[in-house]
């Protein structure tokens, strides 16, 4: 059987699977802002932006967007009740003070032991953009990544060290990808969930490492 890849709108909803109620949570710039589409409604998740909202809602109904209303992707979003706005300076606060439950960033490289490698490929025409990335990655609670597990030339984003510039160490504990979701930490890469046709053998080849299911 061969593997029945997620697409990026199934990556989102299995990450919102795993964002508990009550959260406090800020998602990164790309892949992860789709995640804020399948959060739960009877469940209370407090979705935080860098450039100062807290309690942002889903992506607005076309046509009823509020230009002056965006995420720090410069996407049109939506503010549920309770909503709140705030300076800059205060929310770069919430998210080096320890204040943010989970954050799920993007990522070019994330390594075994949870190093993460997501603002700069080091390649010379290369636009850096670290972002608030630096922050969340030692301010959360929690880091998720969401990527997909290869780069479009079929090597690895899930490595054993980083071979890019690191946005932080050992920060990351769980990897969601196209073909299953990840830990990683001080006891490197395990396998938490396979998608449909995966096997390990098959992910020890893609990644090169000596992957094992986590008990």
């Amino acid at each position: 059987m061969s593997i029945q890849r997620l697409d990026k709108t199934a990556m989102a909803q299995r990450v919102a699977r795993d964002i508990p109620e009550g959260a406090y949570v800020n998602l990164g710039i790309g892949l992860p802002t789709a995640v804020a589409n399948f959060l739960p409604k009877d469940k209370e998740i407090f979705l935080q932006s860098e450039n100062g909202l807290l309690g942002m809602g889903p992506a607005p109904a076309k046509g009823e967007e509020d230009p002056e209303l965006i995420n720090a992707g410069k996407q049109p979003v939506t503010l549920l009740a309770g909503g709140a706005f705030f300076h800059h300076a205060d929310s770069f606060a919430m998210m080096r003070g320890g204040h943010l439950d989970i954050c799920v960033l993007g990522a070019f490289q994330v390594a075994a032991n949870g190093d993460l490698a997501n603002w700069s490929t080091g390649a010379k025409d290369a636009i850096p953009a670290v972002g608030g990335a630096m922050d969340l990655a030692i301010g959360a609670k929690q880091v998720f990544v969401m990527m997909e597990l290869l780069t479009k030339t079929g090597e690895s984003k899930l490595v054993e060290r980083c071979t890019y510039p690191l946005t932080g160490l050992g920060c990351v504990s769980r990897v969601y990808t196209d073909v299953g979701v990840f830990g990683v930490g001080k006891d490197g890469a395990k396998v938490i969930e396979l998608v449909e046709g995966a096997t390990l053998d098959e992910l020890r080849e893609l990644t090169g490492l000596p992957l094992e299911m986590q008990q």
